[in-house]
């Protein structure tokens, strides 16, 4: 795989993590464009991310008080 790539999947995670994102899967594949007639390879990154958010309330169970919902634990 191309240097290049990596370096640049490096730098597309570090800007989400630089924004409050945690990175929880990440998977860059590198081909020949079936489209293009040049030799140069490209590549498709796809990245996982998390980020909690703060609720209402602060303790991230904004409704729990107010659920009916019989299957959720309390």
């Amino acid at each position: 795989m191309d240097e290049d790539m990596l370096e640049d999947q490096r730098r597309l995670v570090e800007l989400i993590e630089a924004e409050g994102w945690d990175v929880t899967d990440l998977e860059i594949s590198a081909y020949d464009s079936p489209w293009a007639d040049e030799d140069d390879p490209e590549a498709t990154v796809t990245i996982t991310a998390r980020k909690p958010y703060e609720s209402e309330d602060g303790d991230g169970n904004a409704d729990d008080e107010d659920d009916d919902n019989p299957f959720r634990l309390k």
